[in-house]
């Protein structure tokens, strides 16, 4: 499979979700702007992916990262951005969204399994209240210590030119 096959409208992600559950998979979702794809990332996702058969990924579109983040974000373009978290294996599915949250998507997805970092608590999580009325589960997932897209923007910014 191509990693654009996996980068899906709504409309289609929710076909290919209704096709999942006919199978008896069990969907998990989490969201973010991914903006810089590092260490930290890949272990949350992997451990994501881990708690259920299919991982979907709500990405942020450029507009709302502009928004949420300010000017000078994003870094990558969606579709940049979109392509790379495509082609991890552990991701199964991405789709665009452009609010500030994700609760929208969320309530059009309606995840078995709804998870964020561990930086938040369950009862701040965007859309842990549609997921557990349908009897879904939200968890947390510990994120890597020192491992932020900040992190690495600013290590880059103080390296001195060759």
């Amino acid at each position: 499979m191509n990693s654009k096959d996996k980068i899906l409208s709504l409309s289609d992600l929710q076909e290919q979700v209704q096709a999942w559950r006919n199978q008896g998979q069990k969907i998990v979702f989490t969201n973010g702007c991914f903006d810089i794809l590092h260490l930290g990332h890949v272990d949350y996702l992997e451990k994501a992916r881990q708690l259920g058969d299919k991982l979907v990924l709500g990405l942020n579109t450029d507009a709302s990262i502009n928004r949420i983040k300010g000017p000078s974000r994003p870094l990558q373009d969606e579709m940049s951005r979109a392509r790379v978290m495509a082609s991890l294996l552990f991701v199964d599915a991405v789709v665009f969204f452009d609010e500030d949250t994700p609760l929208e998507l969320i309530k059009a997805v309606q995840p078995d399994i709804l998870v964020k970092g561990d930086d938040y608590t369950i009862e701040n999580i965007v859309g842990q209240d549609v997921v557990t009325a349908r009897g879904g589960e939200v968890k947390t997932i510990p994120l890597v210590k020192g491992y932020s897209t900040t992190n690495v923007v600013k290590k880059i910014e103080n390296r001195p030119n060759p």
